[in-house]
């Protein structure tokens, strides 16, 4: 698998299955041929453009086959890769194209408006192409995707690419400064996809739901699923009961979802008129979720689950919780199982230090991880590069602890912790004992400014039916289980908690809500 890259693999399947399905999207299908197909025409339209190995092209896409025919021709061409997430802001995409200095944006017609008006600020893009069933729509000056294919030959790949060569810069989310492009060599991803065959479940011929982002960790999923061959459904939206419906109907074996759509199923008030037998692997991961609801999930639908936990700097793959992990008969270790995020995967080690030392089992410090899958560093960022890779080890930001048996607890970001009376205090351990409360529909705790303790915790809760419970009953079931030091001072009712465009609690925005009449923020 070393000597490979992401073209490389993506060969195998064209050429090992054929006449198998591949892809699945709104009724359109493809084979594994046509995909092949489809990408040399395409490879050969990118390069009378000029595009070259090493050039930077954008995707600002929502979920589409076109995705994957994009994604394997810039892997045979050696062009890098840069997704852009469809629900962020102009101003980051402009600033994430102008940084990494694309020369090609491939949009979807969705995003035709949002393109248009970024146009001035970009710097570098030369060529736009439109994905788009309609040729017509297309803006002037701007190329169709489809008759970009439709009017090419299919001429094979002839560029030399390397494991070592780049492969994609992703942008992280930027919620401290500006974001940073992590880059992404063609060895990395290669080890990334062996991993999560090893370790997730992925059996052979699955039929596979992507209803998450492609531009995010679902992309991640697409070779595992061919090279098992798999058929990638292609869903552009994510509603509760659509999903549902569409396991059903389509028996889906498997798919990718953030901890609130597994929420959102479990609040779905005709869940149970599905038939949905058929899913045997419903992977998790990109945010915590909290155990009570987690408990839920496995008893509403079986123990289908699979939790993962990464970063973009190592794709999805640090820790994993298997399925077979979700189903413990002993309530205390389930408890305590349920709460982490799984054992370190098969090729990764993992460390918990505090003050540049490591610290013995249970105690609590900054989780550092060294595996096959690490990023190359921060484009044109040596400084973080420096201070996030140290001797082989990815430091990740994340505050945990590692147990006995050696799975791996997460009490939070190093960033969300709060201090209160010089008193570290991890939000995620009052969270997910919120969850526990009957009432408690969802929640989020933060710092909030205060003149006595510096902090204050305070807990913004969502209640399953408004008035179910009081602010004084919330507080009090917190201090009897985890004493007066780590209880909100204070809750706020909300009729939902934000979220970041990826499904995560969107901490920033609501600490905003307290903080922006303050100078400091902590």
């Amino acid at each position: 698998m070393e000597s490979l890259t992401v073209g490389d693999l993506y060969d195998r399947c064209t050429d090992f299955y054929e006449e198998r399905v591949a892809l699945q999207h709104n009724g359109e299908q493809f084979t594994f041929q046509e995909i092949g197909l489809k990408t040399l025409c395409l490879g050969e339209a990118l390069r009378k453009l000029g595009l070259k190995k090493g050039d930077k092209a954008a995707f600002l896409m929502q979920n589409c086959p076109e995705y994957i025919f994009c994604e394997y021709a810039l892997a045979k061409m050696g062009v890098v890769r840069v997704p852009l997430a469809v629900l962020l802001g102009s101003d980051a995409h402009i600033y994430m194209m102008n940084h990494a200095e694309c020369t090609t944006l491939i949009y979807h017609e969705k995003m035709t408006d949002r393109v248009l008006e970024m146009i001035p600020s970009l710097e570098t893009v030369r060529h736009f192409i439109c994905v788009s069933k309609d040729s017509g729509a297309v803006p002037t000056g701007h190329m169709h995707l489809q008759s970009l294919i439709a009017d090419s030959k299919p001429v094979p790949f002839n560029e030399k690419v390397q494991p070592e060569d780049l492969c994609g810069i992703y942008y992280t989310g930027g919620t401290t400064g500006l974001p940073k492009g992590v880059m992404l060599s063609h060895r990395s991803w290669v080890f990334t996809y062996l991993l999560e065959m090893l370790e997730l479940g992925l059996e052979a011929e699955e039929k596979f739901a992507f209803v998450t982002p492609l531009t995010h960790g679902a992309g991640c999923l697409i070779m595992p699923v061919l090279l098992r061959r798999g058929i990638c459904v292609i869903v552009d939206h994510f509603e509760p009961e659509y999903f549902l419906k569409m396991v059903e109907q389509e028996k889906i074996t498997s798919t990718f979802i953030v901890p609130t759509m597994i929420y959102a199923m479990l609040d779905c008030p005709n869940r149970d008129k599905y038939d949905l037998s058929s899913l045997r692997n419903v992977v998790y991961g990109a945010a915590a979720i909290a155990p009570d609801r987690l408990k839920a999930a496995v008893e509403t639908f079986g123990p289908i689950f699979t939790q993962l936990y990464g970063q973009t700097e190592a794709p999805m793959m640090i820790s994993v919780l298997p399925r077979d992990e979700h189903l413990i008969a002993d309530p205390e270790k389930e408890k305590r199982v349920f709460g982490s995020c799984g054992r370190p995967n098969i090729l990764c080690e993992v460390k918990i230090e505090s003050e540049g030392k490591e610290v013995e089992r249970g105690s609590i410090g900054e989780i550092a991880a060294r595996c096959p899958n690490l990023m190359d560093g921060y484009l044109k960022n040596p400084e973080a590069t420096a201070e996030t890779i140290k001797e082989g080890w990815l430091y990740t930001g994340d505050l945990g602890r590692l147990d006995k048996d050696g799975y791996l607890f997460i009490l939070d970001r190093s960033k969300d912790m709060i201090v209160s009376g010089g008193f570290n205090i991890y939000p995620k351990e009052i969270e997910d004992l919120l969850f526990e409360h009957q009432a408690v529909k969802n929640v989020a705790v933060v710092g909030v400014p205060d003149d006595k303790w510096g902090e204050a915790v305070k807990a913004i809760v969502v209640l399953k039916n408004p008035g179910e419970a009081s602010s004084e009953e919330l507080i009090a079931f917190v201090k009897e289980r985890k004493g007066s030091l780590v209880a909100p001072k204070s809750v706020d009712f909300w009729p939902e908690i934000p979220l970041t465009n990826l499904g995560k609690i969107d901490k920033k925005r609501i600490r905003n809500e307290y903080w922006k009449d303050h100078d400091r923020r902590v």
